[in-house]
C-alpha cells in the first residue's frame, strides 16, 4: 500500500526556552527553568504531521556544528527523514523568554538557513511527493522568499496541494501581508493564529478574516489558542473549541495543531474531525516546557 509523503521546508532552530521565577534583576541573578532542544515552527509541524501516520521529509539548512547535531537527532527520532544543505556558519537559534501566563517572545537569528538555495530544493523535490508545507519564516524573509516561492510553483505546476503558515506576526507585518499573500499564492491551504488572520485581511474580527482568506484559498485554518480554532474549506465553515488544561508554555502549540490538522486531512478525515484531533495535540503541548519532540 502506498503511504502519503509530505515534504515540509523549514527553518533548522535550536530553542532556548527561559522561563524567569519571579521578577528579573535587570544588573544581577534571576532564578529561571531554560531547557535547551531543537526548535523551528516547520520542525514542530513536521513532528506533529508525522505524529498522524504520514511520512514526512523534511528539508532546510544549518551549520556544522553541536546545534545542527541536535536538531536532526530530535527529528529522526520523531522518524522525520532530514535532508540539510550545510553551510559554514551558525545554525539558527532562538531565545524564547516565557511569561507566567505561558505567553512567549522571541530573540531570533536565522543563522544558515538565510542560505537555503533553490538548487538544493529542487533536488529534494525530485521523488514523488504528495503534499509540500512551506513555513512562512521562508517567505517573510527576503534572503529565501524566493525558494518558498518557487517550491510552491512547482509543487502547484505538478497538481500537488501545498500549504503555508503565517507564522509571525512582527515580520508579517514589516514585510507587509500584500507581500506575503502574493508569495503564497501558489499556497493551496493557509494557517494563521488570530492576529495573523486579522492583519492579512484588514479584517476586525477573526469570522470576517476566515471569510476573506477563503477567497484565496482552498483550505483556510486559523488557530485561537484558549479560544480553539477555525476551518474554511470552500463555503464551509468549522469551529471547535480548545482542550481546557493548564497552560506551562504555549511554544509550539499552533504548529502542533495545524500539522495534527493536516495529518488527519491527508487521511480522509472531514475538516471538523482533524479541528478535534489538533485541538487534542494543541492541549499536550502547552502543558510542557518548550515544543514538545
Amino acid at each position: 500500500m502506498n503511504r502519503t509523503r509530505v515534504v515540509v521546508l523549514g527553518d533548522v532552530m535550536l530553542d532556548i526556552v527561559v522561563q524567569p521565577v519571579g521578577r528579573v534583576a535587570p544588573t544581577s541573578d534571576t532564578p529561571a527553568n531554560i531547557r535547551v532542544a531543537r526548535g523551528g515552527s516547520g520542525a514542530n509541524f513536521a513532528m506533529a504531521l508525522r505524529a498522524t501516520g504520514i511520512d514526512v521529509d523534511y528539508v532546510g539548512a544549518s551549520g556544522n556544528d553541536a546545534a545542527s547535531f541536535v536538531f536532526v537527532e530530535a527529528l529522526e527520532r520523531g522518524r522525520v527523514v532530514v535532508h540539510l544543505q550545510h553551510f559554514d556558519a551558525p545554525t539558527g537559534t532562538v531565545v524564547a523568554i516565557i511569561d507566567s501566563d505561558g505567553q512567549r517572545a522571541m530573540l531570533t537569528d536565522r543563522g544558515a538557513n538565510v542560505r537555503l538555495d533553490d538548487a538544493f530544493v529542487t533536488e529534494q523535490l525530485h521523488d514523488p511527493f504528495d503534499h509540500l508545507h512551506v513555513s512562512g519564516y521562508l517567505l517573510l524573509d527576503a534572503a529565501t522568499r524566493h525558494v518558498g516561492e518557487n517550491a510552491l510553483a512547482l509543487a502547484r505546476s505538478r497538481g500537488i496541494s501545498t500549504s503555508v503558515d503565517a507564522c509571525s506576526l512582527a515580520p508579517l507585518l514589516a514585510l507587509t501581508p500584500k507581500v506575503f499573500l502574493h508569495s503564497s499564492r501558489d499556497a493551496t491551504m493557509l494557517f494563521a493564529n488570530d492576529e495573523e488572520a486579522l492583519a492579512l485581511t484588514g479584517s476586525e474580527n477573526p469570522d470576517a478574516a476566515l471569510d476573506t482568506l477563503a477567497l484565496s484559498y482552498q483550505e483556510v485554518v486559523i488557530t485561537r489558542g484558549e479560544l480553539g480554532a477555525l476551518a474554511a474549506l470552500g463555503a464551509q465553515r468549522f469551529a471547535e473549541a480548545a482542550v481546557k488544561t493548564e497552560v506551562l508554555d504555549t511554544t509550539g502549540a499552533g504548529d502542533a495543531a495545524t500539522g495534527t490538522y493536516l495529518g488527519a486531512r491527508l487521511s480522509g478525515e472531514k475538516p471538523l474531525v482533524a479541528l478535534q484531533r489538533a485541538m487534542a495535540a494543541s492541549a499536550r503541548v502547552v502543558g510542557g516546557l518548550g515544543a514538545l519532540g
